[in-house]
């Protein structure tokens, strides 16, 4: 499984994944599932994915055109005029891959393979934007009234994003919202995992404002959970009395 957030803020963009891959308990693997691209002064744009790795990763492939000789690429997601134009060549890409994967495998596979993305960035001259593709190649783009998209194992992670989200937070609050959020989804659920990948992109700066790799050793990650596991248990002990009287 996955867990991956894409967040829209009035400074920009945050973006967390974790890369944990698995097909059975007994077989774990790390994979990266955030991709960036960018022209400096021009374009950067970031694509997360949750879903079939090979597909995900099938995609990623075509994007980058890594069957060509290197001379020979080049990436279209770095030539589309709009971030509309973006979402809709990756989620035409997204479709007509998990279509073709099916087919090879055959009628009693159909549905196999599936997948979907979260795709953000901007273009010089344009605001911020923030998609989510589906499998079938459609898409729906975030606002300020759905300011953030997550993609794979999203329940547990979800009611913490709800409750502390605020437009006008700073990077470094978004940042401590989503740890705390892939916090709670790390002690639910095994098929979410270390490491995880941070990446902040700020309104109208076309590079990257910070990217990190987390790993379960990170010291603030580790005060972060510490801590958010304590606030909870005095938060709980506060909470008035439930009474079976009256």
């Amino acid at each position: 499984m996955t867990y991956c957030v894409g967040m829209l803020l009035d400074s920009g963009l945050v973006l967390m994944s974790d890369t944990r891959t698995n097909s059975g308990v007994d077989n774990i693997s790390t994979f990266r599932k955030m991709y960036h691209w960018e022209e400096p002064g021009e374009r950067m744009i970031a694509l997360m994915c949750s879903g079939n790795l090979a597909t995900t990763q099938a995609v990623v492939s075509q994007l980058e055109e890594r069957g060509k000789a290197p001379a020979e690429r080049h990436n279209s997601l770095l030539e589309a005029p709009t971030m509309f134009q973006v979402a809709t060549l990756v989620g035409k890409l997204l479709n007509d891959t998990i279509e073709a994967q099916n087919a090879e495998s055959g009628e009693q596979s159909a549905g196999k393979f599936t997948a979907s993305m979260i795709v953000a960035g901007q273009i010089t001259g344009m605001e911020p934007r923030l998609f989510l593709i589906y499998p079938e190649g459609n898409f729906i783009e975030a606002s300020f009234d759905t300011p953030f998209f997550q993609i794979g194992e999203t329940k547990y992670g979800r009611p913490i994003i709800l409750r502390g989200y605020d437009r006008t937070m700073r990077f470094e609050d978004a940042v401590k919202l989503l740890m705390v959020s892939f916090d709670s989804t790390l002690k639910a659920n095994l098929s979410v995992g270390m490491p995880l990948d941070l990446l902040v992109i700020e309104r109208d700066a076309f590079t990257p404002h910070f990217e990190k790799r987390i790993t379960a050793d990170d010291p603030y990650f580790r005060a972060i959970s510490s801590s958010w596991g304590e606030a909870l248990k005095k938060a709980f002990v506060s909470l008035p009395d439930y009474s079976f009287e009256g």
